[in-house]
Protein backbone atom coordinates (compact mmCIF):
# COMPACT_ATOMS: atom_id res chain seq x y z
CA UNK A 1 0.00 0.00 0.00
CA UNK A 2 1.44 3.40 -1.23
CA UNK A 3 1.42 6.27 1.66
CA UNK A 4 -1.03 7.62 -0.55
CA UNK A 5 -3.17 4.32 -0.59
CA UNK A 6 -2.83 4.73 3.23
CA UNK A 7 -3.78 8.33 3.95
CA UNK A 8 -6.81 7.84 1.88
CA UNK A 9 -7.97 4.92 3.65
CA UNK A 10 -7.41 6.56 7.07
CA UNK A 11 -9.64 9.75 5.51
CA UNK A 12 -11.61 7.79 4.83
CA UNK A 13 -12.59 5.78 8.18
CA UNK A 14 -13.79 9.23 9.58
CA UNK A 15 -16.97 8.95 8.15
CA UNK A 16 -19.18 8.36 10.92
CA UNK A 17 -22.21 8.28 12.57
CA UNK A 18 -23.23 11.44 14.16
CA UNK A 19 -24.54 9.40 17.32
CA UNK A 20 -21.45 7.04 18.03
CA UNK A 21 -19.31 8.71 20.54
CA UNK A 22 -16.72 5.60 19.27
CA UNK A 23 -16.01 8.07 16.04
CA UNK A 24 -15.46 10.72 18.47
CA UNK A 25 -12.79 8.42 20.47
CA UNK A 26 -10.94 7.18 17.46
CA UNK A 27 -10.85 11.12 16.18
CA UNK A 28 -9.33 11.83 19.19
CA UNK A 29 -7.01 8.37 18.87
CA UNK A 30 -5.69 9.58 15.47
CA UNK A 31 -4.71 12.72 16.46
CA UNK A 32 -2.73 11.30 19.60
CA UNK A 33 -1.06 8.38 17.14
CA UNK A 34 2.98 9.14 17.35
CA UNK A 35 2.74 7.97 13.51
CA UNK A 36 0.58 10.18 11.73
CA UNK A 37 -1.10 12.28 14.25
CA UNK A 38 -1.28 16.08 15.09
CA UNK A 39 2.23 17.26 16.29
CA UNK A 40 0.19 19.89 18.61
CA UNK A 41 -2.08 17.31 19.64
CA UNK A 42 0.53 15.17 20.20
CA UNK A 43 2.71 17.74 22.06
CA UNK A 44 0.05 18.72 24.86
CA UNK A 45 -0.33 17.04 28.12
CA UNK A 46 -3.43 17.98 31.25
CA UNK A 47 -1.79 20.75 32.47
CA UNK A 48 -1.72 22.34 29.29
CA UNK A 49 -5.38 21.16 27.79
CA UNK A 50 -6.93 22.34 31.41
CA UNK A 51 -6.91 25.96 30.37
CA UNK A 52 -8.63 24.93 27.03
CA UNK A 53 -11.19 22.52 28.76
CA UNK A 54 -12.46 25.72 31.24
CA UNK A 55 -12.41 28.05 28.42
CA UNK A 56 -14.74 25.67 26.84
CA UNK A 57 -16.94 25.29 29.78
CA UNK A 58 -17.44 29.25 30.10
CA UNK A 59 -18.19 29.27 25.95
CA UNK A 60 -20.65 26.81 26.77
CA UNK A 61 -21.96 29.11 29.51
CA UNK A 62 -21.81 32.65 27.16
CA UNK A 63 -23.76 30.80 24.13
CA UNK A 64 -26.43 29.95 27.11
CA UNK A 65 -26.50 33.75 28.05
CA UNK A 66 -27.32 34.78 24.55
CA UNK A 67 -29.96 32.28 23.38
CA UNK A 68 -27.77 31.23 21.07
CA UNK A 69 -28.82 27.09 20.57
CA UNK A 70 -26.95 26.93 17.40
CA UNK A 71 -23.71 28.11 18.83
CA UNK A 72 -24.60 25.64 22.05
CA UNK A 73 -24.49 23.08 20.41
CA UNK A 74 -21.20 24.07 18.53
CA UNK A 75 -19.68 24.28 22.39
CA UNK A 76 -21.18 21.62 23.76
CA UNK A 77 -19.52 19.86 20.91
CA UNK A 78 -15.90 21.76 21.74
CA UNK A 79 -16.23 20.87 25.81
CA UNK A 80 -17.27 16.84 24.69
CA UNK A 81 -14.01 16.85 23.00
CA UNK A 82 -11.78 18.42 26.14
CA UNK A 83 -12.97 14.93 27.56
CA UNK A 84 -12.09 13.16 25.66
CA UNK A 85 -9.09 14.60 25.08
CA UNK A 86 -8.21 13.48 28.52
CA UNK A 87 -9.95 10.36 28.75
CA UNK A 88 -7.25 9.47 25.70
CA UNK A 89 -4.19 11.02 27.32
CA UNK A 90 -5.29 8.91 30.80
CA UNK A 91 -5.44 6.06 28.51
CA UNK A 92 -2.52 6.39 27.45
CA UNK A 93 -0.79 6.36 30.73
CA UNK A 94 -2.84 3.18 31.54
CA UNK A 95 -5.25 5.46 33.90
CA UNK A 96 -8.19 5.17 32.93
CA UNK A 97 -10.21 5.10 29.79
CA UNK A 98 -13.44 7.16 28.21
CA UNK A 99 -15.62 4.11 29.27
CA UNK A 100 -14.14 4.43 32.94
CA UNK A 101 -15.27 8.08 32.87
CA UNK A 102 -18.62 7.50 31.82
CA UNK A 103 -19.34 4.44 34.20
CA UNK A 104 -17.67 6.73 36.96
CA UNK A 105 -20.24 9.43 36.62
CA UNK A 106 -23.02 7.24 35.72
CA UNK A 107 -22.44 5.23 39.04
CA UNK A 108 -22.10 8.79 40.90
CA UNK A 109 -25.74 9.65 39.58
CA UNK A 110 -27.18 6.58 40.58
CA UNK A 111 -25.51 6.94 44.21
CA UNK A 112 -26.57 10.62 44.96
CA UNK A 113 -30.22 10.23 43.50
CA UNK A 114 -31.50 7.86 45.87
CA UNK A 115 -35.02 9.60 45.47
CA UNK A 116 -34.49 8.73 41.91
CA UNK A 117 -33.46 5.38 41.79
CA UNK A 118 -34.24 4.28 45.33
CA UNK A 119 -36.52 4.04 48.02
CA UNK A 120 -35.46 7.87 49.78
CA UNK A 121 -37.63 10.97 49.20
CA UNK A 122 -36.88 14.46 49.17
CA UNK A 123 -39.18 17.56 49.60
CA UNK A 124 -38.10 19.88 47.53
CA UNK A 125 -34.63 21.20 45.63
CA UNK A 126 -33.05 22.57 48.85
CA UNK A 127 -33.75 19.17 50.48
CA UNK A 128 -32.25 17.55 47.74
CA UNK A 129 -28.82 19.90 47.64
CA UNK A 130 -28.64 19.51 51.39
CA UNK A 131 -29.01 15.61 50.69
CA UNK A 132 -26.15 15.50 47.73
CA UNK A 133 -23.66 17.77 50.07
CA UNK A 134 -24.36 14.78 52.84
CA UNK A 135 -23.91 11.92 50.64
CA UNK A 136 -20.57 13.49 49.09
CA UNK A 137 -19.27 14.10 52.41
CA UNK A 138 -19.63 10.48 53.57
CA UNK A 139 -17.60 9.31 49.96
CA UNK A 140 -14.96 11.68 51.23
CA UNK A 141 -14.74 9.70 54.57
CA UNK A 142 -15.09 6.16 52.87
CA UNK A 143 -12.42 7.04 50.74
CA UNK A 144 -10.13 7.84 53.47
CA UNK A 145 -9.69 11.69 53.17
CA UNK A 146 -8.38 12.78 56.49
CA UNK A 147 -10.25 16.43 55.85
CA UNK A 148 -12.87 16.65 58.40
CA UNK A 149 -13.82 20.19 57.87
CA UNK A 150 -17.28 21.66 56.87
CA UNK A 151 -14.70 23.12 53.84
CA UNK A 152 -13.19 19.93 52.71
CA UNK A 153 -13.80 19.21 49.04
CA UNK A 154 -14.28 22.33 47.88
CA UNK A 155 -11.53 22.39 44.77
CA UNK A 156 -8.69 25.15 44.80
CA UNK A 157 -9.22 25.07 40.94
CA UNK A 158 -12.34 27.23 40.56
CA UNK A 159 -12.83 30.64 39.74
CA UNK A 160 -11.83 32.63 42.57
CA UNK A 161 -15.31 34.47 43.37
CA UNK A 162 -17.36 30.74 42.85
CA UNK A 163 -14.74 29.45 45.46
CA UNK A 164 -16.08 32.42 47.67
CA UNK A 165 -19.74 31.51 47.60
CA UNK A 166 -18.62 28.08 48.07
CA UNK A 167 -16.78 28.44 51.04
CA UNK A 168 -19.09 31.01 52.15
CA UNK A 169 -22.58 28.69 51.72
CA UNK A 170 -20.49 25.51 53.62
CA UNK A 171 -19.87 27.99 56.21
CA UNK A 172 -23.15 29.11 56.66
CA UNK A 173 -24.47 25.36 57.25
CA UNK A 174 -22.97 25.21 60.33
CA UNK A 175 -24.43 28.19 61.59
CA UNK A 176 -21.20 30.75 60.73
CA UNK A 177 -23.27 33.89 58.59
CA UNK A 178 -25.28 36.49 59.33
CA UNK A 179 -29.05 36.32 59.65
CA UNK A 180 -30.17 39.03 56.78
CA UNK A 181 -27.93 41.53 54.72
CA UNK A 182 -27.38 44.43 56.85
CA UNK A 183 -24.76 43.52 58.66
CA UNK A 184 -22.92 42.74 55.13
CA UNK A 185 -23.31 46.20 53.78
CA UNK A 186 -21.95 47.31 57.16
CA UNK A 187 -19.23 44.75 56.40
CA UNK A 188 -18.65 46.43 52.90
CA UNK A 189 -18.43 49.70 54.10
CA UNK A 190 -15.80 48.60 56.78
CA UNK A 191 -13.77 47.03 53.84
CA UNK A 192 -13.85 49.77 51.74
CA UNK A 193 -12.77 51.89 54.10
CA UNK A 194 -9.56 49.86 55.04
CA UNK A 195 -8.54 50.16 51.03
CA UNK A 196 -9.25 53.56 51.47
CA UNK A 197 -6.69 53.98 54.23
CA UNK A 198 -4.17 51.35 52.29
CA UNK A 199 -4.36 53.64 49.20
CA UNK A 200 -3.18 56.42 51.58
CA UNK A 201 -0.10 54.57 52.77
CA UNK A 202 0.57 53.65 49.66
CA UNK A 203 0.22 56.79 48.11
CA UNK A 204 2.68 58.18 51.21
CA UNK A 205 5.29 55.93 50.02
CA UNK A 206 4.89 54.36 46.72
CA UNK A 207 7.52 51.91 47.34
CA UNK A 208 6.48 50.39 50.36
CA UNK A 209 6.02 46.76 49.38
CA UNK A 210 4.06 45.98 52.78
CA UNK A 211 1.61 48.53 52.40
CA UNK A 212 1.09 47.23 48.32
CA UNK A 213 0.52 43.72 49.82
CA UNK A 214 -1.94 44.96 52.44
CA UNK A 215 -3.57 46.93 49.48
CA UNK A 216 -4.05 43.66 47.54
CA UNK A 217 -5.46 42.05 51.21
CA UNK A 218 -8.23 44.30 51.74
CA UNK A 219 -9.23 44.82 48.47
CA UNK A 220 -9.70 41.00 48.33
CA UNK A 221 -11.77 41.35 51.46
CA UNK A 222 -13.74 44.02 49.43
CA UNK A 223 -14.75 41.39 46.38
CA UNK A 224 -15.60 38.27 49.18
CA UNK A 225 -17.91 40.69 51.15
CA UNK A 226 -19.10 41.54 47.23
CA UNK A 227 -19.77 37.42 46.76
CA UNK A 228 -21.71 37.19 50.28
CA UNK A 229 -23.87 40.22 49.28
CA UNK A 230 -24.71 38.39 46.25
CA UNK A 231 -25.07 34.70 48.08
CA UNK A 232 -27.15 36.65 50.66
CA UNK A 233 -29.65 37.80 47.51
CA UNK A 234 -29.65 35.11 45.59
CA UNK A 235 -27.63 36.43 43.02
CA UNK A 236 -24.90 34.08 40.83
CA UNK A 237 -21.88 36.11 40.88
CA UNK A 238 -21.03 35.27 37.66
CA UNK A 239 -23.87 36.00 35.98
CA UNK A 240 -24.04 39.76 37.35
CA UNK A 241 -20.04 39.87 36.25
CA UNK A 242 -21.40 38.82 33.02
CA UNK A 243 -24.12 41.38 32.98
CA UNK A 244 -21.88 44.04 33.54
CA UNK A 245 -19.57 42.99 31.33
CA UNK A 246 -21.92 43.20 28.81
CA UNK A 247 -23.54 46.62 29.41
CA UNK A 248 -19.66 47.64 29.59
CA UNK A 249 -19.13 46.93 26.62
CA UNK A 250 -22.16 47.71 24.89
CA UNK A 251 -22.04 51.57 26.27
CA UNK A 252 -18.36 51.74 25.30
CA UNK A 253 -19.06 50.41 21.70
CA UNK A 254 -21.91 52.91 21.46
CA UNK A 255 -19.48 55.70 22.90
CA UNK A 256 -17.21 54.91 19.87
CA UNK A 257 -20.17 55.07 17.68
CA UNK A 258 -20.77 58.64 18.78
CA UNK A 259 -17.27 59.86 18.42
CA UNK A 260 -17.33 58.89 15.41
CA UNK A 261 -20.59 60.18 14.63
CA UNK A 262 -19.11 63.74 15.80
CA UNK A 263 -15.86 62.91 13.60
CA UNK A 264 -13.60 62.25 16.00
CA UNK A 265 -11.67 58.96 17.88
CA UNK A 266 -13.28 58.28 21.34
CA UNK A 267 -8.98 57.96 21.82
CA UNK A 268 -8.47 61.66 20.74
CA UNK A 269 -11.13 63.48 23.35
CA UNK A 270 -10.19 64.08 27.20
CA UNK A 271 -11.86 62.26 29.92
CA UNK A 272 -14.70 64.95 30.32
CA UNK A 273 -15.74 64.86 26.95
CA UNK A 274 -15.35 61.12 26.98
CA UNK A 275 -17.83 60.99 29.98
CA UNK A 276 -20.32 63.26 28.34
CA UNK A 277 -20.55 60.23 25.61
CA UNK A 278 -20.83 57.72 28.08
CA UNK A 279 -23.73 59.56 29.42
CA UNK A 280 -24.90 60.11 26.18
CA UNK A 281 -25.17 56.07 25.44
CA UNK A 282 -26.56 55.53 28.92
CA UNK A 283 -29.34 57.74 27.94
CA UNK A 284 -29.97 56.10 24.58
CA UNK A 285 -30.18 52.60 25.94
CA UNK A 286 -32.70 53.90 28.70
CA UNK A 287 -34.84 55.37 25.95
Amino acid sequence: MTAETRSNAQRNEHVHNPDDIQSLLHIMSRLRDPVGGCPWDLEQNFATIAPYTIEEAYEVADAIDRGDLADLKDELGDLLLQVVFHAQMASEQGAFSFGDVVAAICDKMVRRHPHVFGDASVEDADAQTVAWEEQKRREREASGTEDRSALAGIARGLPEWQRATKLQKRAARVGFDWPDVTPVFAKLHEEIDEVRAEFAALDANPDDAAARDRLEDEIGDVLFVCANLARHANVDVGAAMRRANLKFERRFRAMEALAQADGTSLADLPLQAQDRLWNRAKADEKA
